[in-house]
């Protein structure tokens, strides 16, 4: 299994796919399928039953996982860039490829 550099909390740029283009904040991480869940990207609709929570039943718009290839991190300055890590003192932290500021 790989390591992801993608954090939930982090805002994300859909780089490929269907919604390209999209941005967001990753909701949760499927670190077994290599899957994140983003705020408002490939959103699906599912049909829903009615149920105690939701007596009205009907369809429901959510968001479905999408991959991690497609995904890339956001700077602060709002462009896409690649992750490093590097020891400063004595912690780990990421960084920005492009900007060499850490993230």
């Amino acid at each position: 299994m790989a390591k992801l550099k993608i954090k939930s909390g982090d805002t994300v740029r859909v780089i490929a796919g269907d919604n390209k283009g999209q941005e967001g904040i990753v909701q949760k991480v499927l670190k077994d399928k290599n899957k994140m869940i983003v705020e408002g990207v490939n959103l699906v609709s599912k049909h829903q039953k009615p149920s105690a929570t939701n007596p009205q039943g009907g369809i429901v718009k959510q968001e479905a996982p999408i991959h991690i290839s497609n995904l890339s991190l956001l700077t602060s300055k709002g462009e896409t860039t690649r992750v490093g890590y590097r020891v400063e003192g004595d912690k780990k932290v990421r960084f920005s490829k492009k900007s060499n500021e850490v993230i």
